[in-house]
């Protein structure tokens, strides 16, 4: 049982919702939000969805580059 199905609190700063995933602490902060320290960065459902739309692009420039 990993620290999110325990109920671990989101990593953003000034966020005190429960988290649903949990990420690198350097994707999230390359990607533009603020989360404190650690190895490991927990986002809630609304923090993870910011991440997906300010990543999108990046994954779609990685998947045509290794594609064919």
């Amino acid at each position: 049982m990993g620290r999110v199905a325990k109920g671990v609190n989101c990593s953003v700063v000034g966020c005190d919702k429960q988290a649903i995933r949990s990420l690198s602490t350097e994707k999230v902060s390359a990607a533009g939000l603020k989360v404190g320290r650690g190895r490991r960065a927990y986002l809630c459902k609304v923090h993870y969805k910011e991440y997906k739309r300010k990543t999108k692009r990046e994954k779609m420039a990685e998947k045509w580059r290794y594609k064919g």
